[in-house]
Protein backbone atom coordinates (compact mmCIF):
# COMPACT_ATOMS: atom_id res chain seq x y z
CA UNK A 1 0.00 0.00 0.00
CA UNK A 2 1.39 3.44 -1.06
CA UNK A 3 1.70 6.17 1.35
CA UNK A 4 0.11 9.15 -1.01
CA UNK A 5 0.18 11.50 2.27
CA UNK A 6 3.58 11.47 2.53
CA UNK A 7 4.26 12.14 -1.27
CA UNK A 8 1.77 14.91 -1.02
CA UNK A 9 4.08 16.89 1.64
CA UNK A 10 7.02 15.73 -0.08
CA UNK A 11 5.56 17.93 -3.26
CA UNK A 12 4.04 20.51 -0.78
CA UNK A 13 7.51 20.69 0.93
CA UNK A 14 9.14 20.83 -2.62
CA UNK A 15 6.59 23.67 -3.58
CA UNK A 16 7.40 25.70 -0.65
CA UNK A 17 11.22 25.56 -1.35
CA UNK A 18 10.96 27.13 -4.82
CA UNK A 19 9.83 30.67 -4.17
CA UNK A 20 12.72 30.66 -1.49
CA UNK A 21 15.29 29.60 -4.09
CA UNK A 22 13.84 31.92 -6.00
CA UNK A 23 13.96 35.08 -4.28
CA UNK A 24 17.68 34.17 -2.93
CA UNK A 25 18.68 34.02 -6.46
CA UNK A 26 17.24 37.35 -6.80
CA UNK A 27 18.77 39.13 -4.48
CA UNK A 28 21.82 37.24 -5.43
CA UNK A 29 21.68 39.12 -8.72
CA UNK A 30 20.55 42.86 -6.96
CA UNK A 31 22.94 45.63 -6.91
CA UNK A 32 25.02 44.96 -4.09
CA UNK A 33 25.12 40.51 -3.99
CA UNK A 34 28.59 40.77 -6.17
CA UNK A 35 31.33 42.76 -7.99
CA UNK A 36 30.97 42.76 -11.60
CA UNK A 37 34.00 42.52 -13.61
CA UNK A 38 35.98 45.12 -15.58
CA UNK A 39 34.55 44.03 -18.98
CA UNK A 40 30.88 44.83 -17.34
CA UNK A 41 32.60 48.36 -15.31
CA UNK A 42 34.13 49.16 -19.12
CA UNK A 43 30.56 48.37 -20.84
CA UNK A 44 28.69 50.96 -18.66
CA UNK A 45 31.19 53.33 -18.89
CA UNK A 46 31.27 52.80 -22.78
CA UNK A 47 27.18 53.07 -22.46
CA UNK A 48 26.55 55.67 -20.83
CA UNK A 49 29.59 58.20 -22.39
CA UNK A 50 27.53 56.61 -26.17
CA UNK A 51 24.21 57.93 -24.16
CA UNK A 52 25.70 61.37 -23.32
CA UNK A 53 27.00 61.78 -27.45
CA UNK A 54 30.43 61.75 -26.01
CA UNK A 55 31.82 58.41 -27.59
CA UNK A 56 34.05 59.94 -29.79
CA UNK A 57 36.02 61.92 -26.55
CA UNK A 58 35.51 58.79 -24.45
CA UNK A 59 36.75 55.34 -26.21
CA UNK A 60 36.25 51.75 -25.22
CA UNK A 61 40.07 51.58 -24.09
CA UNK A 62 39.38 54.45 -21.96
CA UNK A 63 36.68 53.04 -20.14
CA UNK A 64 39.13 49.70 -20.40
CA UNK A 65 41.58 51.79 -18.63
CA UNK A 66 39.39 53.58 -16.06
CA UNK A 67 37.53 50.40 -15.26
CA UNK A 68 40.42 48.20 -13.85
CA UNK A 69 41.07 51.03 -11.70
CA UNK A 70 37.69 51.11 -10.43
CA UNK A 71 37.05 47.35 -9.79
CA UNK A 72 40.82 47.34 -8.13
CA UNK A 73 39.70 50.56 -6.13
CA UNK A 74 37.75 50.38 -2.15
CA UNK A 75 34.26 50.89 -4.20
CA UNK A 76 31.37 49.37 -2.93
CA UNK A 77 30.04 46.37 -5.43
CA UNK A 78 26.85 48.45 -5.58
CA UNK A 79 28.52 51.61 -7.07
CA UNK A 80 30.09 49.03 -9.25
CA UNK A 81 26.92 48.10 -10.62
CA UNK A 82 25.14 51.41 -11.07
CA UNK A 83 28.25 51.79 -13.24
CA UNK A 84 28.51 48.65 -14.88
CA UNK A 85 25.05 49.37 -15.73
CA UNK A 86 25.63 52.70 -17.49
CA UNK A 87 24.45 54.85 -14.86
CA UNK A 88 26.32 57.81 -13.24
CA UNK A 89 25.15 56.41 -9.67
CA UNK A 90 26.90 56.05 -5.93
CA UNK A 91 25.82 54.21 -3.00
CA UNK A 92 27.07 56.94 -1.06
CA UNK A 93 29.52 60.16 -0.48
CA UNK A 94 32.63 58.73 0.10
CA UNK A 95 32.12 56.35 -3.29
CA UNK A 96 31.18 59.42 -4.88
CA UNK A 97 34.31 61.05 -4.01
CA UNK A 98 36.68 57.97 -4.41
CA UNK A 99 35.11 57.56 -7.74
CA UNK A 100 35.77 61.03 -8.72
CA UNK A 101 39.51 60.74 -7.19
CA UNK A 102 39.82 58.07 -9.71
CA UNK A 103 38.97 59.62 -12.83
CA UNK A 104 40.77 62.59 -12.02
CA UNK A 105 43.93 60.55 -11.11
CA UNK A 106 43.70 58.58 -13.93
CA UNK A 107 42.68 60.92 -16.47
CA UNK A 108 45.86 61.59 -18.11
CA UNK A 109 46.69 58.05 -18.92
CA UNK A 110 43.10 56.31 -19.57
CA UNK A 111 42.62 59.58 -21.96
CA UNK A 112 46.10 59.32 -23.50
CA UNK A 113 46.70 63.16 -23.13
CA UNK A 114 50.22 62.49 -21.31
CA UNK A 115 51.54 63.63 -18.14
Amino acid sequence: MMNFDRKLRTRSRLLLALPAAALALSLAACGGASRPSEAQVADGLTKYFEDAGQSEIFTADAAECFAGYLVDSDLSNETLNFLANGEDKQANQEDKDLTTKILQDNMAECMGTGE
